[in-house]
């Protein structure tokens, strides 16, 4: 017994994208500037790994936690901002607690503080992570470094495999999809730590790999057809591809969405930023990586075309062989 494939997409689609590029590239670069603003207004929700501190990990073991009344016992102690969350089930709970003056000492002073506080009676604590200043700025700092030395990477490696045309675009789409997702994080208050930092530089592999499978086969087509425009050559090989692109989201968010919602709070934000960068990425190596190669001229396209009569048709003897192939 055979059963029939179902097919989501068209086998052979015919969506003219780059029809939409003059609002669809102004559109992003006002994403990326309302991003970088809401960046520098608002800031990020520094977590314990940048702004140094103490996070506590605790499990009840006579019932499901208090998280209310362990976060009044921990405010009588004038520690500052502390943060009591559950997480996963109803007897995991994580504590975070602002820096408090006085260096690593201190900071170790709160551990043994809060013990004492709570007790060891049907409590177990699993975890304790503290975090000086010195550790938190140097932290900030290979984070940014990290990042930068990736798209740094990214964009010689595209030089050398493509044409600089293919570079920049490349590293443009990278740092759209980077800027948005600050942007989400400003807006949100979602907290920056270790972990968004992973999925940031996670969120430029995948843009990255989604935009060089479109520009390979981009560069396929730019042999293949010699007298095509270049917009109508990219939508042929942007639908060509799009097929892959979609069913390679759609898992890719089916995978995350659960992460998201039963993942418990200490992956939330990484999730979460996840989850935007999957789909800003996507776009972006359509709406973005695209019509960049438009506007370097890579080829001119049919708008670049001059006016005149009517081009006569073209040799059949000297038309390539594979122009009405199936990409």
């Amino acid at each position: 017994m055979s059963f029939a494939l179902i097919k989501y997409l068209p086998a052979e689609p015919k969506l003219r994208f780059m029809m939409y590029r003059n609002w669809a590239f102004p559109l992003s670069l006002v994403a990326m500037v309302v991003s970088l603003g809401l960046f520098a207004a608002l800031g990020l929700n520094l977590g314990i790994d940048f702004r140094g501190g103490t996070v506590i990990e605790i499990r009840t073991t006579d019932g499901p936690a208090d998280v209310g009344g362990i976060r009044t016992q921990l405010n009588q102690l004038q520690f500052g901002d502390v943060e009591v969350q559950s997480f996963g089930n109803d007897t995991d709970v994580l504590i975070r607690i602002e820096q408090q003056p006085g260096g690593d000492r201190a900071q170790q002073a709160v551990v043994d503080t809060v013990r004492a506080e709570l007790g060891d009676t049907g409590i177990e604590y699993r975890r304790f992570e503290v975090v000086g200043p010195r550790v938190s700025g140097e932290l900030a700092l290979a984070g940014v470094i990290a990042v930068l030395a990736a798209l740094g990477a990214i964009l010689v490696y595209i030089w050398v495999r493509f044409e600089w045309q293919f570079a920049v675009g490349a590293i443009i789409a990278t740092v759209h999809d980077v800027v948005l997702t600050l942007g989400l994080f400003a807006v949100t208050g979602l907290e920056f730590n270790l972990s968004s930092i992973a999925a940031i530089l996670t969120i430029v592999g995948y843009s990255l790999n989604d935009t060089v499978v479109v520009y390979d086969r981009i560069r396929e087509n730019l042999r293949r057809y010699k007298k095509m425009a270049i917009d109508d050559l990219i939508d042929l090989s942007v639908n060509s591809m799009l097929s892959r692109t979609v069913m390679t989201s759609v898992t890719t968010l089916i995978a995350l969405g659960s992460l998201f919602i039963f993942g418990g709070e200490i992956i939330r934000s990484f999730t979460a930023a996840m989850i935007w960068g999957v789909v800003v990425g996507t776009y972006s190596s359509i709406f973005v990586a695209g019509p960049v190669l438009i506007f370097l001229k890579l080829r001119p396209s049919a708008g670049d075309k001059p006016a005149g009569p009517k081009a006569p048709k073209a040799d059949p003897e000297n038309e390539d062989p594979n122009a009405g192939a199936v990409v």
